[in-house]
């Protein structure tokens, strides 16, 4: 094998450990969000999973359930666009830029 095929599989081989360490911290990462001037406040994981929610009881209106799944649908998308672009970040600072698919 030449030294610059072994350059390049040492260097792959070093980007698959980072990616995996990534995939592994990117379950810890947690991002808040808020909407209706926080009457709802949302968290969630680098797992798509929600960790808390809170609802304000003015925002509980009876009347009214849509406005409050509304706005407990966009502080979830918040906090989902929040965690998933700080994760995005960091695969992009381990694969130089390039985009590969299916990895976040």
């Amino acid at each position: 094998m030449s030294k610059g095929l072994a350059s390049i599989m040492k260097q792959a081989q070093m980007i698959q450990q980072k990616m995996a360490r990534l995939q592994e911290e990117a379950s810890q990462r947690t991002a808040e969000a808020s909407s209706g001037g926080g009457a709802v406040n949302v968290q969630v994981n680098g797992k798509n999973e929600i960790v808390s929610l809170s609802i304000k009881k003015e925002a509980v209106d009876p009347n009214d359930v849509e406005m409050l799944q509304d706005l407990i649908i966009a502080a979830v998308n918040e906090a989902m666009k929040s965690v998933h672009s700080e994760i995005s970040e960091e695969m992009s600072k381990i694969t130089g830029g390039m985009n590969i698919p299916g990895l976040f």
